[in-house]
Parts: C-alpha cells; sequence; structure tokens
C-alpha cells in the first residue's frame, strides 16, 4: 500500500470516528458524557484536518472551486426553507 492510500484509509477512519463521537455528543444523556464525546469530538476533527491539510499539500486530495451561479442557485433554494 502507497502513502496516498495509506493517507486516504485513515482519513475515512478518521470521518468515522467523528461521526460516532458526533452521535454520541448527540444522543448522551449527561453532561459528563457529552462534554468526553464532544472533546474527543474536537479532537478528531483536528486530526481530519491535519489529514486533509497534509493531502491537499502532496496533490492527493484535489477540490475544484465551485461556480457562484450554482451557488446561488442553491443558496436560493435552500434559503427559502429557514
Amino acid at each position: 500500500m502507497d502513502d496516498k492510500n495509506l493517507m486516504e484509509n485513515i482519513l475515512l477512519l478518521e470521518k468515522g470516528v467523528c461521526d460516532l463521537y458526533m452521535h454520541g455528543t448527540i444522543e448522551s444523556s449527561t453532561d459528563n458524557v457529552h462534554n468526553a464525546f464532544n472533546s474527543a469530538l474536537n479532537d478528531s476533527l483536528c486530526m481530519q484536518d491535519e489529514l486533509y491539510d497534509k493531502m491537499t499539500a502532496k496533490g492527493w486530495y484535489p477540490t475544484e472551486q465551485a461556480e457562484q451561479n450554482r451557488i446561488n442557485t442553491v443558496r436560493q433554494k435552500f434559503g427559502a426553507q429557514c
């Protein structure tokens, strides 16, 4: 397995962990449990951000700029629902 695939796998696992911690935070029944999940979520989001930055720097996570007219269309579509 090369470095790119390894980083992709780690990022996917980290995203899954974030999802679990988010649900734990939302569903927790006590402040102590909520704070523990919330702290773990924040730590995991920081790790996810670092992984993303490293992958982007190596060109392993390409992104494209969204067209302004598409942004405006989505904003109009969902802005009316709020």
